[in-house]
């Protein structure tokens, strides 16, 4: 049988975590800034912030056009969390700009996304879970509920890098790091209960475990980026309290998210081979794109923060996997944009033409 005709894109069935993409390039492009890479840095910069944008507009108009379907995935708890991705990327954005000296719109973005958090963090768990009359729901937890803890975690890596560079807001700075990756950790547990009680008690189909699930190492990852930030930054109450526990803390996260990989691998191999579940592209692809830069960037930057050689060295050769899987999510992104494109225009109705009688 020939190949399904693709999909048109449809404005209105955007999914709310497309900014993982956003995130994905982000995080690569401070990969490449970390390993002296610039060239290619500042290209993936670039990507992600025309990315970032055009998001942006499209979620803006798809709230304008389409504001049921959009207070619909707010009321969804499989996609509902997927709305911190815009926390996340635009924090991704912030720590990249952070990384060549714009301390003043690293600062601007933060504001935006912490404000964002403090919104998204209150409503989305009361309109998806809380607020919902559905029961029992345990059936909606997935990989996308581990976003919540992303965001906060990665508030804190943008506070602790501006707390040198804006020394009239240290004390702020300091205690919102500290807060967020606190908050993030305790985020990350109790989605992990959730997600582990789904599997243990519903039936798991290998289709079910799709890319998202991934962030559950990737938020072990960028917890560990945040506490490698927390210890190097200078002193203040907050910091000298912490600083101690959060580096020790941080070296366990590194080992659970090391630990985290071959069994990610190894349900993917079930997923994939076992099962012969297609692998195509879908936007939820980022969401495992994201957690392979990431967790380079925190062999990387723990190594060097707590004078790990071996840590650095793993997360340096890590990265080449990450770029790996960025160029090849990219390349099916693009091809289906230009296939959906193609279809629309093969598919669009034309007007009927008169042939003149004689």
């Amino acid at each position: 049988m020939p190949p399904a005709p693709p999909r048109r894109f449809s404005l209105a069935d955007l999914t709310p975590g497309y900014f993982a993409g956003v995130m994905a390039t982000g995080i690569i492009s401070i990969g490449a800034q970390l390993k002296g890479f610039a060239l290619l840095a500042s290209i993936l910069f670039w990507a992600a912030l025309v990315f970032y944008l055009v998001l942006l507009v499209l979620n803006v108009t798809r709230l304008v056009r389409h504001p049921r379907r959009m207070m619909q995935d707010f009321r969804d708890p499989s996609r509902a969390f997927g709305f911190f991705t815009f926390i996340a990327a635009t924090d991704v954005l912030a720590a990249a700009l952070l990384g060549i000296g714009f301390a003043p719109i690293s600062g601007a973005l933060l504001v935006v996304a912490v404000l964002t958090w403090l919104v998204f963090g209150y409503v989305i768990p009361w309109t998806a879970v809380l607020g919902s009359a559905r029961r029992p729901m345990l059936d909606t937890a997935n990989g996308t509920w581990f976003i919540w803890a992303v965001a906060s975690q990665s508030i804190a890596v943008v506070a602790a890098g501006l707390e040198t560079m804006i020394p009239a807001l240290r004390q702020l700075l300091a205690m919102l790091a500290v807060l967020a990756w606190s908050i993030g950790l305790i985020l990350y547990a109790a989605c992990a209960v959730f997600v582990m009680l789904r599997v243990m008690l519903y039936r798991f189909e290998p289709e079910q475990f799709d890319p998202p699930y991934w962030v559950a190492m990737g938020a072990v990852a960028i917890s560990v980026v945040a506490g490698a930030r927390i210890v190097e930054m200078d002193d203040a109450p907050m910091i000298d309290v912490t600083r101690e526990l959060i580096a020790g803390v941080s070296v366990v996260l590194w080992a659970f998210a090391t630990w985290l990989i071959p069994v990610l691998l190894a349900v993917g191999i079930w997923r994939h081979v076992v099962h012969r579940v297609p692998l195509r592209y879908e936007p939820t692809l980022w969401s495992l794109v994201f957690p392979f830069g990431m967790y380079a960037v925190a062999g990387i930057y723990l190594g060097r923060a707590d004078r790990l050689p071996i840590v650095e060295i793993v997360g340096d050769s890590w990265y080449w996997a990450a770029l790996l899987a960025w160029t090849l999510t990219a390349l099916a992104m693009l091809r289906d944009i230009v296939r959906r494109f193609v279809g629309s225009i093969r598919t669009r109705p034309t007007a009927p033409v008169d042939v003149p009688s004689h």
